[in-house]
């Protein structure tokens, strides 16, 4: 095997598409500090038990294991960092009020997401800690929205779903818990023969309910709910549920959804992903008929009691490599070119230049007619002893 060939999935990022992340990654950045977000950098790699947490527990198959030669405990490289965020909330910050903390940095999985996905995405995302109410989940939608068209003026379809309904019903109905598993596996896949065979002995009205919501999904917005009057009709009359549809009814008629008429709202009952994550709304937004999403999110309360103290929470992640393909190429940089000599007076007027933010390439000798990746439209050059800058 050739040195050089690199493991399925893994890829070198090379000079254009790096420019164009490492753009994104800075705008991106700059937006989240413009909310009040706090940047963290956690490490990438910890105990696999701290990072089994909240959504890790449904990444443990994604995550490389090793034993740590020090303490003898198994390590695991990141997955996801939004268990890693928690934990710095939970434990290393210990703030009584509300909190933003943002990020950026790689993850690894065993596996890649699509085929032509990466197993070394590159994740960034946003989270505030200690309000329970819909306006922290609100923010965070409307700042994902925000990251999003950094990429250009793309159609965004933002898919919405009450991950925890199912299992709200499961347990208004006193469904067996080792069972909720299977349950939340067949509405997932829509399997609606094996559902009924499930569950049809055991409690029929549950089955019929469970069936009927997996298949519903919709448009949603401010003026047209009949998705939710729809649900509301298929499913039991309380408390729970009641409050599950008006936090959906209420997203849909927040005033901001007006800045972004290129964003289309629906909702899908039946997308269980992460229902053992999951304690509110979730989300996942698709840009132009891209087949995988560039950023999904929601509400996952009390994910810090397990590093001791419990906190309310939501947020998003998105995927700056995939989100990077979809953004137009930028022009090529504009630069100042340069010879290369060992000359105090040329070194003190590059110096200079770059001191004001300009880009200054210097030529190796006898690479005179090579291209260079930027856009060389200047020329430093000597005249009368004094160097200046020539339009080329």
């Amino acid at each position: 095997m050739p040195r050089w060939l690199l493991p399925e999935g893994i890829s070198d990022v090379l000079p254009s598409e790096a420019r164009r992340i490492e753009d994104l990654r800075r705008r991106l950045l700059d937006l989240f500090r413009l909310y009040g977000y706090e940047l963290v950098s956690p490490p990438l790699i910890e105990y696999l038990d701290a990072l089994l947490v909240g959504s890790g527990r449904d990444l443990a198959q994604q995550m490389f294991q090793t034993v740590d030669l020090l303490s003898g405990k198994t390590l695991a490289v990141r997955a996801d960092m939004t268990p890693q965020v928690a934990r710095i909330d939970a434990h290393r910050l210990n703030r009584q009020r509300v909190v933003r903390l943002c990020y950026t940095g790689s993850v690894l999985h065993t596996r890649q997401e699509s085929l032509s996905g990466s197993r070394e995405p590159l994740q960034a995302g946003c989270e505030i800690f200690g309000h329970r109410g819909l306006e922290a989940d609100l923010e965070v939608m409307d700042l994902m929205v925000q990251a999003i068209m950094l990429a250009g003026d793309h159609q965004v379809q933002l898919d919405l779903s009450p991950a925890g309904i199912v299992k709200t019903l499961c347990e208004i109905k006193g469904l067996d818990p080792n069972l909720h598993d299977v349950v939340h596996a067949l509405v997932l896949s829509k399997n609606l023969p094996q559902l009924r065979a499930q569950l049809t002995a055991i409690d029929a009205s549950l089955a019929e309910i469970l069936c009927e919501i997996s298949m519903l999904y919709g448009d949603l917005s401010a003026n047209d709910d009949a998705i939710l009057r729809r649900a509301a009709g298929c499913l039991p009359d309380h408390a729970l549920v009641r409050s599950v549809l008006d936090g959906l009814r209420q997203t849909a008629q927040a005033s901001f959804w007006r800045d972004y008429p290129r964003v289309k709202l629906s909702v899908d009952f039946g997308d269980m992903r992460g229902w053992q994550y999951h304690t509110g709304i979730s989300f996942s937004a698709y840009i132009d008929q891209h087949p995988v999403a560039v950023a999904r999110g929601g509400r996952y309360d009390n994910v810090g009691v397990s590093f001791g103290r419990s906190r309310a929470a939501t947020g998003f992640s998105l995927e700056l490599r995939e989100l990077a393909s979809l953004a137009k190429e930028p022009e090529p940089a504009v630069a100042v070119r340069a010879p290369w000599r060992d000359d105090p007076a040329l070194r003190a007027a590059v110096k200079a230049l770059r001191a004001q933010g300009e880009i200054v390439v210097q030529v190796m000798p006898g690479h005179e007619d090579e291209q260079e990746e930027f856009q060389c439209d200047r020329a430093l050059v000597c005249r009368d002893g004094q160097w200046r800058v020539e339009a080329m």
